[in-house]
Formats: structure tokens, C-alpha cells, sequence
């Protein structure tokens, strides 16, 4: 049994020899729980598939007997054998039975998943989604302890700092102060704690034009779909809009569904493109995000079209000279940035902000809201 549940750990690709030994010990507690001395077949297939089930990471290799055609049967006077023996032959050895013990277990999703080489879903990649894990001093979950100085505003860790302590103490020891405990500075251990980074989607709008209408409507529809993500996530979605009444906060940065219904309702359109503005307020707001530990993100929707300068002055060639200068800022500033090219056809301005930006550009020129909210997700 201890060769069948090494061979059938290798098989399914766990390396470990730490799931092979955790495995025999199993069976041994099954058969002891069971009030026998040895181990039973019974004992070592439950094991194998409560340690290998979700350990696996690849389908076992096609036996040689299952590829060659199998042999003639034997005459009739030569088929002589017991009863056990004709069993053990028709079941295959013990390592294929164990085998198909944990084959069984396995869910058939993540069987069809490991035959066809897709990577696993880990709790890293989950993590990622919602931005991924920060580190912390004096908050989130705990994760371990660290050298550092308590000063800093890390939290102290007495125990570990004791523990790093105690070896030392008989070199340390004085003979005047008997019982003595002395602690260095090398020896303080602080506590380290990982907390969520969460994210915040800035949509900014271009709501001038007379396709405005349509543009809002496809932003309102993203804005929904992700929201009803953020719940799960904790994050959050802001919107800025721009026309020609100026940039205007649509929606603070929010998690609640309602309240974005509501806000973005009513929202007006039309008039001019103040671009340059609203990628200054929109890089002041994810500024502002970031200082509150929070992960900010940028979604232009426009088509580029900008006329209107960062002074109020009308002109095209100011206008495009003052956006590409403020998407220069925003691209030092390191925020990721997405374009989305909302005019009937693909235009080269709204491709030269997305380089400026250092964004991904994504012509969408009849994109509804799901088609919208996968592409930035994606």
C-alpha cells in the first residue's frame, strides 16, 4: 500500500513527498479507527483521494496495457486459477485501483481543466481581481512578523521579540542583575499584516456632441454592470462627465448601486469637448484615491475631438496640444488608463491620447454597455 500511494501521488503530479507520507498516515488512522492493525485496500483508495483529489495538477499517463491490444485468451485447460486471482487480474493492480479511487473524487470540472493545461484558480488570482494584497503595519490579515523598529508605527510582536531574545541571554547575563532579560534592538520583531487593495474604476465621459446621448447611456450601462461586481470586490466607481457646461463630478466615488442609478439619471449632454480638463480632474481624483491607500483606474471614453483648452479658450490646435500635455502627466503618475474610441470610426487623435496616456485603446465605435464593461475588465 505504501508503494501504490507513492506511485499514485506521482502520477497525478504531486511531487511532494509531504502528500505521499500525509496519505499513509491517513490510511493508517482509517484502519485504526476501523479497529484493524493493517491496512486495507478500502483504507488506502479513501486516502489517496481525500490527500491527491485536490493536490492533483495533471492527468496520469495512458497505461501500456490500455494501449496495446490485449492478449488471446488462454486455452481452456490452462485457465485454471482460484477465485481471488481471476478477481485481482479483471480489477488491474492495486496502484491502477487506487487511481481511479481519486480519479472519482476529483469535481469533472477541474478534470476537464487539468486535461486541457489550463492553470489552476488560486487564491492569488482571485486576490488579483480586487487589486491584489498591500502590505500593512498596523492593520489587515496577519502575515507573520518581521525585523523592524516599533517607533515606526509597526505593532510590536512581545513573543517573537522574546524568542529571538532568549538564546542570547546567557552571553547577556550580568552578575550583579541576577533573572535579568536584556533585549536588543536587533531583537525586535514587529507584526506584518496584508490587506486588500481595492480598486477604484474613474469613467470619464465625454458627454459633447450630438451622439452624447447614446455615449452616456453605454457608460451608465458599464458603470452598472461593474457596480454589481464591487460588492464582492469592495470596490468602487467614480464618473466624470465633460461637454460643454464644463467637467462636472457625475458620481463621487461609490459601491452603491442606487445611488448611482440616481445620480447618473439626469445626467445633461451636449456643447463642446473640454479634454484637457477632464483629464486633469480625473488624474487630481485618482491622485486623491491613491493617497487613501486605494488603487485608482482611468476610463476615457471619447472620440479625441478635443476644442476647447484648459484656460476656456476655443481652438483645436490649443486643445490637443494641452490634453496630450496633461495625458503626459498622467502616464508619469503611473495610473492605469483605458481608451475607449466611441466614434463611428476609429480616429487617430483618440490613438494619439491613448499614446500620450500610455493606455490601451479600444475602438468601439457601436459598443453597448457589456461589450464596454468587458473590455475594461479585460
Amino acid at each position: 500500500f505504501l508503494a501504490a500511494l507513492v506511485e499514485t501521488g506521482l502520477a497525478l503530479g504531486v511531487d511532494s513527498m509531504r502528500a505521499s507520507r500525509f496519505a499513509v498516515e491517513t490510511a493508517r488512522r482509517l484502519a485504526a479507527l476501523a479497529g484493524r492493525d493493517s491496512v486495507e485496500e478500502a483504507d488506502a483508495r479513501l486516502a489517496a483521494s481525500l490527500v491527491f483529489a485536490h493536490r492533483a495538477t495533471r492527468l496520469p499517463q495512458a497505461n501500456e496495457a490500455e494501449q496495446d491490444p490485449p492478449p488471446p485468451p488462454p486455452p481452456d485447460n490452462e485457465a485454471s486459477s482460484s477465485e481471488a486471482e481471476t478477481e485481482q487480474q479483471q480489477d488491474g493492480p492495486l496502484e491502477e485501483r487506487v487511481l481511479d479511487a481519486v480519479k472519482a473524487a476529483i469535481p469533472a470540472g477541474l478534470l476537464a481543466q487539468i486535461a486541457a493545461g489550463l492553470p489552476r484558480r488560486s487564491s492569488a488570482s482571485v486576490a488579483s481581481r480586487g487589486g491584489g494584497m498591500n502590505k500593512s503595519k498596523d492593520r489587515g490579515r496577519p502575515a507573520g512578523v518581521e525585523r523592524g523598529d516599533p517607533r515606526t508605527g509597526a505593532r510590536l510582536s512581545l513573543i517573537a521579540t522574546l524568542r529571538t531574545a532568549a538564546p542570547w541571554q546567557r552571553i547577556r547575563a550580568r552578575a550583579d542583575q541576577p533573572g535579568r532579560i536584556e533585549v536588543r534592538r536587533d531583537d525586535l520583531r514587529t507584526k506584518r499584516f496584508e490587506k486588500a487593495e481595492r480598486t477604484t474604476t474613474v469613467f470619464l465621459v465625454d458627454a459633447s456632441g450630438s451622439s452624447a446621448l447614446n455615449r452616456l447611456g453605454e457608460a451608465k450601462g458599464a458603470v452598472e454592470l461593474l457596480l454589481a461586481e464591487c460588492y464582492i470586490r469592495r470596490d468602487e466607481v467614480a464618473m466624470i462627465a465633460f461637454g460643454g457646461r464644463g467637467v462636472d463630478l457625475a458620481l463621487a466615488p461609490t459601491r452603491s448601486l442606487a445611488r448611482a442609478k440616481r445620480q447618473l439619471a439626469g445626467l445633461p449632454g451636449g456643447g463642446g469637448t473640454p479634454l484637457a480638463g477632464a483629464i486633469e480632474a480625473g488624474l487630481m481624483l485618482a491622485l486623491s484615491i491613491r493617497r487613501k491607500g486605494m488603487k485608482p483606474a482611468l476610463v476615457l471614453l471619447t472620440d479625441g475631438a478635443a476644442n476647447i483648452a484648459r484656460d476656456g479658450t476655443q481652438g483645436r490646435a490649443k486643445a490637443e496640444a494641452d490634453a496630450t500635455q496633461i495625458a503626459q502627466s498622467v502616464r508619469a503618475a503611473n495610473i492605469p488608463t483605458v481608451v475607449i474610441d466611441t466614434a463611428p470610426r476609429p480616429q487617430e487623435r483618440a490613438a494619439r491620447i491613448a499614446s500620450a496616456l500610455g493606455a490601451r485603446y479600444v475602438p468601439l465605435p457601436v459598443a453597448d454597455a457589456r461589450a464596454m464593461s468587458k473590455a475594461i475588465k479585460g
